[in-house]
């Protein structure tokens, strides 16, 4: 372990270098398994978004074919892509993207609707950056499954452990933390699938750190998307560069001006590194039921047990005061809402909807949701008040009746956190929802559910993905 600041990066790249598949603890080949089918579920989720159509109009005009794609974007990268342009996955769509972009769109529809998994301390959606720069990858480059389960829980480990260091001053800053840790997380996974050196994931450490952005206040609009997506494109960039010799600074995570102390107020180097492969963060990872904030599945909770009691009809409420961790305040406190995507962060919204309407799916965070007049009344009974003592995943709930009385309901453990994880069972079920839902002519679901089960076994990643597409 390091004994001084100037270690950081070359600790945390020679782990990532020496880190052997028998090294990955059996359950956290399972978290990473989990993530996995949890992103195809998100990826499903998003894939026809208007946000989807716009990017993929966008990119696919300036799309060139072949190996012209090689000049386009310099010989250090064209080898890598040139030959598969045109050639990479959008799942759930029929199109056909260069592999830069495949990485990009498919992040971009897994973080559309924040029903992606979540590392709690950080507020991480993990798998969004990762594991759609190493499906890009795997249809230019042979990814074993073991390889890729490999890879993405040592991206998931790179990106949780960056973040650690900077919680939860650089979220608070403005800092959109999924863009701007999960960038290193892909250039680290992708580096592994590679076999890059010590050195190498320096080097693409320094890339990375050259790319990573993404803000806080985009949260609620279709910009939002660019940060996530960005940094799956911009980590597969920077191991395939760093591959070809295209070198970055010694210390680009703890150097002087390096990402930690430019992003971060004092940054904990040794969360970065102490623990390396001993603790692991992946198994600190959770999955939403509901596609929103992590910060409302406690109040989502609580609404539907007050919903089930009976004891409080909706026509009785007075107010509604929501007592939670500051965080939920601070991304949540948004009575003025006027679009679905805006109501994803909004807990005056999720409130009013959930009980008025008794569920907390998709349909309930659609523009004709947040503008329905009966939600629109309910939710300005709503308020939040900060209680530090209180976790993320936790709230409690006040509700004055109209004569005067008073409810409480507390929920301490959220639905799918790591106290009420959802089941793998619950995943599957997941998936086949939402494919069902928003691309329902991609008809091979299960098959890609047991080809994600049984990924070790796989001699070459790139056969799930005829699975996310359309048949024909």
């Amino acid at each position: 372990m390091p004994t001084k600041a100037t270690d950081v990066s070359q600790t945390l790249a020679g782990f990532i270098a020496g880190s052997r598949y028998e090294d990955i603890p059996e359950p956290v080949r399972h978290e990473a398994r989990r993530s996995l089918l949890n992103f195809f579920a998100t990826a499903f989720s998003g894939c026809r978004d208007p946000a989807l159509d716009i990017a993929l109009g966008a990119l696919s005009e300036f799309g060139v074919p072949g190996d012209a794609a090689g000049d386009a974007v310099g010989d250090a990268v064209g080898d890598a892509v040139g030959d598969a342009v045109g050639d990479a996955t959008v799942i759930g769509r029929a199109e056909r993207v260069d592999p830069l972009s495949a990485a990009f769109l498919n992040a971009a529809a897994a973080n559309v609707y924040d029903y992606d998994d979540t590392h709690l301390r950080t507020v991480i959606h993990p798998a969004a950056p990762v594991a759609p720069a190493l499906l890009a990858l795997s249809e230019r480059r042979t990814v074993t499954g073991q390889q890729m389960i490999h890879a993405l829980a040592l991206g998931i480990e790179t990106e949780c452990r960056i973040g650690n260091a900077i919680s939860p001053e650089h979220y608070n800053r403005g800092w959109h933390i999924t863009a701007t840790c999960g960038v290193f997380g892909a250039a680290m996974a992708v580096g592994k699938a590679l076999g890059l050196d010590d050195r190498r994931l320096v080097w693409a450490l320094g890339t990375a750190s050259a790319q990573a952005s993404g803000s806080v206040e985009t949260l609620g609009f279709m910009a939002k998307s660019v940060g996530v997506g960005a940094a799956a494109r911009g980590g597969l960039l920077a191991a395939l560069l760093a591959e070809r010799g295209f070198d970055g600074p010694d210390h680009p995570l703890e150097g002087v001006r390096g990402f930690l102390n430019l992003t971060g107020e004092a940054p904990r180097l040794a969360e970065v590194t102490e623990g390396l492969g001993t603790r692991w963060e992946a198994l600190k990872n959770i999955h939403k039921p509901y596609p929103c904030g992590i910060v409302l599945n406690a109040v989502i909770d609580g609404c539907l047990e007050l919903r089930a009691s009976g004891a409080t009809p909706v026509e009785a409420i007075a107010s509604i005061t929501l007592h939670g961790n500051p965080l939920l305040r601070q991304r949540a406190d948004r009575p003025a809402v006027t679009t679905g995507r805006e109501a994803q962060g909004s807990a005056q919204h999720a409130v009013a909807v959930t009980l008025l309407q008794g569920r907390a799916g998709l349909e309930q965070f659609t523009d004709a949701a947040v503008n329905d007049p009966a939600v629109l009344a309910l939710r300005r009974r709503v308020k939040l008040v900060d209680d530090p003592s209180r976790a993320v995943p936790s709230v409690r709930l006040v509700v004055e009746r109209k004569d005067g009385a008073v409810e409480e309901i507390v929920i301490e453990h959220a639905r799918g956190t790591d106290q009420r994880p959802l089941t793998d069972g619950e995943l599957e079920e997941k998936l086949r929802m939402l494919a069902a839902s928003k691309a329902p002519d991609c008809t091979e679901v299960d098959r890609l559910i047991e080809a994600v089960w049984g990924l070790e076994k796989s001699a070459d990643v790139s056969q799930l993905l005829p699975q996310a597409r359309p048949l024909g």
